[in-house]
């Protein structure tokens, strides 16, 4: 069958037809760009989005599987950095940026199957902004930051909140949390930075089985994108391909937790969606995590 995209439409801007792309692998196992087609479709691209040769060849393409829309360097992420999601877990909004790494193993793409780890009973959702890096900074100012964009795309900030809030299994730190395989998923496109007029004016929003629970805006965002790419330059590199997910907005599972209501959790057979305005749509769906090894583990203390 076809896969298609979300409706894309190119925007003209200074006189230059503009794309949003995608990466696949196609039946043959190789490994590709793919241009957006007003249709939804995919035609073949040739050449480097971080080189600004990435060229349409017209040729209609399949794929197979799709891929993060760049192969991320690295995978940087904000937390508590939207106000009403701050409030809604009664957490004072923070004075500086709260960050958090994920491996390059988190990362997957659109309609992908991600397990659901067997040692939790908490995996939640968090649809989320994340910006790509174009070019190499470091020590750059809140007015260059933008400079250094390529462009913005969907991201789900997959998380386990028992991992993540009991001390004796989080160790104080978020990381081993948000670090499981799968736990990253982007995509399916990118937008240039050059479509997205106001990125601080995106709505984004979440759905499990269909159900929308997150619907917000990044003008709620406590550091901006330009405070967030500048906070972290200093004195640190940030490669080509870096990706930074941006916070999540209000109305995730763990802000509905509650006695005598349902349990908000993931589950294995849940179908996972997270769409932002003018960038696109995600989709993924969770599976029971096939295996039973007697890994290091410590539930209680």
């Amino acid at each position: 069958a076809k896969r298609t995209l979300a409706t894309c439409r190119p925007l003209d801007i200074r006189g230059q037809a503009m794309v949003r792309f995608a990466r696949f692998k196609d039946a043959a196992g190789a490994i590709s760009y793919g241009i957006a087609q007003a249709d939804g479709s995919l035609s073949y691209a040739e050449g480097c989005p971080f080189a600004a040769t990435l060229r349409d060849t017209k040729r209609p393409a399949v794929p197979k599987h799709f891929l993060p829309p760049v192969e991320p360097s690295e995978i940087l992420c904000i937390g508590l950095n939207y106000r009403k999601h701050a409030d809604e877990l009664k957490l004072p909004h923070p004075v500086n940026p709260v960050v958090f790494m994920k491996p390059l193993t988190c990362a997957t793409g659109h309609l992908s199957e991600i397990v659901k780890p067997r040692l939790t009973e908490k995996m939640d959702y968090e649809v989320e902004l994340a910006v790509v890096i174009g070019r190499e900074c470091r020590d750059v100012t809140k007015d260059e930051a933008m400079d250094y964009v390529l462009g913005y795309t969907c991201a789900n900030d997959l998380s386990t909140r028992d991992w993540q809030k009991l001390p004796h299994i989080a160790g104080s730190q978020w990381v081993r949390s948000k670090m499981f395989d799968g736990f990253a998923p982007l995509g399916p496109l990118l937008a240039m930075k050059e479509e997205i007029r106001d990125p601080h004016a995106l709505g984004l929003r979440s759905y499990v089985n269909g159900q929308l629970f997150q619907d917000g805006s990044t003008s709620d965002l406590i550091f901006n994108i330009a405070e967030i790419i500048s906070f972290l330059s200093i004195s640190t590199t940030l490669r080509p391909g870096t990706v930074i997910l941006t916070g999540t907005p209000f109305g995730v599972a763990e802000g509905r937790e509650a006695p005598g209501k349902p349990w908000p959790y993931i589950k294995a057979g849940d179908r996972l969606a997270v769409e932002i305005d003018g960038i696109g749509r995600l989709e993924n769906s969770i599976v029971a995590d096939p295996s039973s090894a007697k890994c290091v583990f410590n539930a209680a203390l």
